[in-house]
């Protein structure tokens, strides 16, 4: 359920500047059928609200020498509260941590981390992960190939979209 403050425009407006960050506003207010000023006012809306938390540029790590992705699941000694800030904290301070969550289940952390070579990932693991004070056991396993990488969320198509494409298939 979408919060009342997110109607189908700014729904259409979210989902193009997701594939595409850089349009032109006067772009963007073309494609959601608005004229630029008000187009502008709910993009800066949007910002204001913290709905659109920021602008980034993807890279394609492959072209940047980091070959190696690899999946680190982490389980602490003990599961207190000042442990879990404890290994937070040094996971936030660490460039080649792309994502960390806390996790359900046998491990209680899931780490995505990227690394230009195989060497690169022991030092990760035995000079920093393994000396984070409370990590108690540590199994990692190498990406082989990314199937699916998509940053975009998968939001809620708005009804005059839906009804124009139950149209389109007759």
């Amino acid at each position: 359920m979408l919060p009342e403050n997110i109607d189908p425009t700014d729904l259409r407006i979210l989902e193009r500047l997701q594939r595409d960050a850089r349009i032109s506003n006067v772009e963007l207010a073309e494609a959601v059928h608005l004229s630029p000023s008000p187009c502008l006012a709910r993009v800066r809306r949007l910002e204001a609200e913290g709905t659109i938390a920021r602008y980034v540029t993807l890279l394609d790590p492959l072209k940047l020498g980091l070959t190696v992705s690899v999946f680190v699941q982490v389980r602490l000694e003990k599961q207190i509260e000042s442990a879990l800030e404890r290994f937070e904290q040094a996971m936030r301070g660490r460039p080649e941590v792309m994502e960390c969550y806390l996790m359900t289940g046998d491990s209680d952390y899931l780490i995505r981390i990227v690394v230009p070579d195989v060497q690169a990932l022991e030092r990760f693991i035995v000079d920093f992960l393994s000396r984070v004070p409370g990590v108690g056991n540590i199994k990692s396993s190498f990406a082989l190939k990314q199937v699916k990488y998509q940053t975009a969320l998968p939001l809620p198509v708005p009804a005059a979209r839906r009804a124009a494409r139950k149209g389109h298939r007759k």
